[in-house]
């Protein structure tokens, strides 16, 4: 739409207006959306870097609010009105709202959030060495999740909104099904049952990256009627609607790397294989990448999975 990336973040108007009008050219059903991965970082006081040069897709860290016990110590949640990013994906979900829009509030999941406010690797050793200071930093998380969530529900009606989760640092690549069971299960699974007990109706989670060996795990966790779930490559679509098609959407799975430096060919036949293998899904399927959607997609690649789903895909 000839913005930058950095408008997508900074410029609630044009990320709005940008992802309304390519959502209509590609005849998309979700979002718009408001959100990126690296969320709790600048919430809790700490500095990020807006993206620049054409690869950079979102805001990244510079400097970690919380570096060290005594930094956690002296840790509180912060003002959901003011902190970070929250003013402007609340002028969002104002736009949201004027246009007709789901109305969505987009954070990371308990783990992952967490994993922002400190750095990983430090959340990681602390699992191992100082497990109180791994249980503290996740409860400071998860008390925040449930005030922003907390906060929308008291402006749009709980039952308008849905949260958009997302859990890339629970994968198995970081950590193990028992580490997840100890240190992430609980958190995630309280915090989903408190969002739903405030009366919020759906909650879309993205279960990124190699979770394979989380998965009865994750299947314990509440997800709404429905829930969404969606997953990267790494999860077969069979296999996520073995642990969640009974009481969840599936969505995904495309390879995004695929999406973007692939040929429309091998984007249409991945979609086709998608489709196939999902659409029977008890709660239904939708399409969609197995992550975000790369920035610098060729048109002709997106447009491409727009004709899969009109050849293979449409539910009657």
């Amino acid at each position: 739409m000839g913005y930058t990336t950095v408008d997508m973040y900074n410029d609630a108007e044009k990320s709005f207006q940008a992802q309304l009008w390519t959502f209509e050219q590609y005849g998309i059903d979700g979002g718009p959306d408001y959100g990126y991965a690296s969320y709790g970082g600048w919430e809790f006081g700490g500095e990020i870097k807006m993206p620049e040069g054409e690869w950079q897709q979102a805001p990244s860290h510079v400097n970690f609010p919380v570096n060290t016990e005594e930094d956690l110590a002296a840790l509180a949640t912060p003002d959901v009105k003011t902190a970070g990013s929250l003013p402007l994906a609340m002028e969002f979900s104002m736009l949201q709202q004027k246009h007709g829009k789901p109305i969505t509030v987009t954070l990371g999941g308990n783990f992952s959030v967490a994993g922002n406010i400190c750095p990983p690797s430090t959340l990681c050793r602390w699992m191992l060495k100082k497990p109180d200071a791994a249980h503290r930093i996740l409860q400071i998380a998860s008390d925040h999740m449930l005030d922003v969530v907390r906060y929308w529900s008291d402006t749009f009606g709980a039952e308008n909104v849905i949260p958009n989760l997302w859990e890339p640092m629970a994968a198995n690549d970081i950590i193990s099904p028992k580490q997840f069971e100890k240190f992430a299960l609980p958190y995630i699974k309280e915090t989903n049952e408190k969002m739903l007990g405030m009366g919020v109706k759906h909650i879309l989670y993205h279960i990124c990256g190699e979770q394979n060996a989380n998965m009865p795990l994750w299947a314990q966790i509440p997800m709404g009627d429905p829930g969404m779930v969606t997953f990267g490559h790494q999860v077969k679509l069979t296999t996520a609607i073995e642990y969640f098609g009974d009481s969840c959407i599936i969505l995904g799975n495309v390879l995004p790397a695929l999406i973007q430096t692939g040929t429309p060919q091998q984007v249409y036949e991945a979609c086709r294989d998608c489709i196939l293998e999902a659409k029977d899904a008890p709660r239904g399927f939708m399409l969609m990448p197995g992550c975000e959607l790369p920035p610098m997609s060729p048109f002709f690649n997106v447009y491409m999975m727009k004709k899969a789903i009109e050849d293979f895909g449409y539910y009657e």
